[in-house]
């Protein structure tokens, strides 16, 4: 007959299996969840808001380079019993919860020098070129009228607007909230839960 010492022993182990397990797969559950919202463009089945400039749908919400969707880390610890998700990039936050940020003179420089990136510089600079490498032209150096281009000159259209913008005024960003709780993460938890506990 098992003593009583051998059965705690091997409830403790079980009760551990089953707090890592479980662990491992809210991790690995909730990261495709959180994942699939820059392909949902919605926090579950909320949807983020459109942007009010050069709303253009074939290109995704918050995903110009992928570096925020890809700098989503979690981990999973088993001392505090927790999965924590977390993002490397500065301007996670502020897109996950949303809120105002004041124009300053860097950001107009850095809004000029993107517009001028795409629109070329209408100075005769010798070592540049003043017209944009990135608009198609024909060959008489018009603008083809093209999709692609179309799309620049929006985006180039988006960044004058900006780099007008008075130094100390406000832009709000609005919240396109990708990680966090939600009733669809607490089901996920609780359907986990329960399929482990079905195996101590």
């Amino acid at each position: 007959m098992p003593q009583n010492s051998d059965i705690t022993k091997e409830l403790e182990r079980k009760v551990k299996r089953f707090i890592r397990l479980t662990l491992k797969d809210i991790r690995v559950d909730l990261e495709e969840e959180f994942d699939r919202n820059f392909e949902r463009e919605a926090f579950f089945n909320e949807a983020w808001m459109r942007r009010k400039h050069n709303d253009d749908e074939s290109r995704g919400l918050l995903t110009q380079s992928g570096k925020l969707r890809h700098s989503i880390k979690k981990e999973a610890t088993t001392t505090d019993y927790s999965v924590i998700f977390t993002s490397s990039v500065p301007y996670a936050a502020i897109h996950n919860e949303g809120g105002t940020i004041t124009v300053t003179r860097r950001m107009k420089k850095y809004f000029w020098y993107r517009y001028l990136l795409i629109m070329g510089s209408k100075r005769n600079r010798p070592d540049k070129d003043p017209l944009s490498p990135k608009l198609q032209r024909k060959k008489n150096g018009e603008l083809r009228n093209n999709k692609k281009n179309l799309e620049l000159t929006e985006e180039a259209k988006f960044y004058k607007y900006m780099a007008l913008k008075r130094v100390g005024s406000k832009i709000v960003i609005p919240k396109r909230q990708f990680i966090g709780m939600h009733p669809e993460v607490e089901r996920i938890i609780q359907e986990i839960i329960e399929t482990n506990s079905k195996e101590l």
